[in-house]
């Protein structure tokens, strides 16, 4: 008998889709609130003087942090993934993890210098992890196999996470420069406690299916793997004081952990007895994609990194005379998704059957995103603040094109090639392909200087464009593998 979740009643749907999509909608729009409006603040807040209310760090330690936390926010999806198919079951974890963001934002506001950032950047890790990855799983099981309005979904569903990614760094902005980055980071703690209490209060209502543990771990093997976690902090920690892991390496120590578990985390799925022939062809499908979106991810993450320094120090920021906060220029791109993610949700149902193939989405937006990066250049300078603020939110705006060909597509394409018993996971490894992009983000950024503008967005953006242009022209084999799934 399936366990596919039926159909709604008609009448009873939320945007046309599953009602409880709602929830899920709900507690990712303020989970990103958080998350983007803490990120927005962050890397100036690392850079800046202590008399301008930051901790005066190096800038390129400080990109390096910032990737090194946005790389590990996605390979920790991996942990709460592994509890989810094998301890707690998605739903669980999705609301224990919720906890741990909020205590992070609660953590980085209270606790005052670098401490105060290690233990609130390593929390909201962990729990964001385990938000995202269980939260996009979740979203999938409101769908029976074949329903063609699961893209159209996922795209309502990012819209939810764009909502909050607005107006986190509006607020938080607001809030840092009026009152300090203390206040800025609190208020992120707010907006994770009001998502968590509408969380608690719908969750009742997903299907039965969200509390599932498809593979549970047996009694006998709860302790070998607690004895691994402890083992692998220790680890990291003595690493910390001995000075072998240091600011400035964390994003490269980030990017070399990141492939170590996304090489495992294939060998282990394709080397399960438990799928059949047509998941692992499947799976298979599935790296060229990871590829090519670690690659989108380390041009389109700077956002938070070299984005974050241009609109500091390259950018126009005057309005009539009052200065935008920098982290303003964070909620651009989510004004783009809100009005075009219905677009394309209403574009990809009305195609249905006819819209191009995931490959061809994928290696779209990974050309467009090699362009965003070419209209960089004719703004290029090395006089300070002369870079027309109109001219970043043209760029943003082929940054958002890129980014709904592939973001939203991916999510949807990994619950679709999922195996039966790694369903979560297989989201989980989604998630390792941005880990890889956002923490390359970090080490590309130590590149990036005023002079040499020009060769870094030109050879970055050529490089997206070749790799996109490939993997368009592998599409043919690459749909043989995925076996009917498009």
């Amino acid at each position: 008998m399936s366990t596919a979740t039926p159909r709604p009643a008609p009448g009873r749907t939320f945007f046309g889709q599953p009602p409880q999509l709602a929830t899920l909608f709900s507690v990712e729009m303020w989970e990103r609130f958080s998350f983007y409006g803490m990120q927005g603040i962050l890397l100036i807040y690392l850079y800046y003087s202590t008399a301008q209310g930051g901790l005066g760090i190096d800038q390129v330690e400080a990109t390096s942090i910032v990737g090194a936390y946005g790389g590990t926010v996605y390979l920790s999806t991996i942990l709460g993934a592994w509890l989810a198919d094998r301890v707690f079951g998605a739903e669980r974890t999705l609301f224990y993890a919720a906890i741990l963001v909020m205590l992070g934002h609660i953590a980085l506001s209270t606790i005052p210098g670098l401490t105060g950032v290690g233990v609130g950047l390593v929390l909201i890790a962990l729990g964001s992890g385990g938000v995202k990855a269980n939260c996009t799983s979740l979203v999938g099981t409101l769908y029976e196999p074949g329903d063609v309005r699961r893209d159209a979904g996922f795209s309502v569903y990012y819209l939810g996470i764009n909502l909050g990614a607005f107006f986190g760094p509006i607020l938080t902005g607001f809030f840092q420069t009026t009152w300090g980055f203390d206040a800025g980071f609190i208020l992120a703690a707010v907006g994770m406690a009001i998502g968590l209490t509408i969380y608690a209060f719908g969750r009742k209502n997903l299907p039965p299916e969200a509390n599932n543990i498809p593979n549970p771990l047996p009694a006998n093997k709860r302790m070998a793997f607690i004895i691994a976690g402890v083992v692998f902090v220790a680890a990291v920690v003595m690493a910390s004081v001995t000075g072998i892991l240091t600011a400035d390496n964390l994003s490269g120590a980030v990017v070399a952990a990141v492939i170590v578990a996304a090489v495992a985390y294939f060998i282990v799925i394709l080397g399960n007895k438990r799928i059949t022939a047509v998941e692992r062809k499947r799976v298979v499908a599935f790296i060229p994609m990871f590829l090519v979106s670690a690659v989108f991810w380390s041009l389109y993450q700077q956002q938070f990194t070299v984005l974050t320094v241009y609109s500091d120090k390259q950018l126009n920021r005057d309005l009539f005379g009052w200065t935008m906060p920098v982290s303003w220029v964070q909620s651009i791109n989510p004004v783009f998704i809100i009005i075009l993610s219905g677009v394309f949700a209403a574009l990809w149902t009305k195609l249905g059957n006819r819209q191009p193939s995931s490959p061809v989405k994928f290696a779209a937006g990974t050309i467009v995103m090699g362009v965003a990066f070419l209209l960089f250049i004719p703004m290029a300078s090395t006089e300070p603040n002369s870079a027309p603020l109109l001219g970043l939110i043209g760029v943003i705006f082929v940054f958002t094109i890129a980014e709904l060909l592939i973001s939203p597509i991916s999510l949807s394409l990994s619950t679709k090639l999922a195996p039966k018993i790694f369903e979560t996971q297989m989201v989980a490894l989604l998630f390792l392909s941005i880990a890889l992009g956002t923490a390359m983000a970090g080490v590309l950024a130590e590149y990036y200087t005023v002079e040499d503008q020009v060769p870094y967005f030109g050879i970055l953006g050529a490089i997206a464009i070749v790799v996109g242009a490939v993997l368009w022209v592998f599409t043919k084999p690459i749909l043989k593998l995925m076996s009917g799934v498009r």
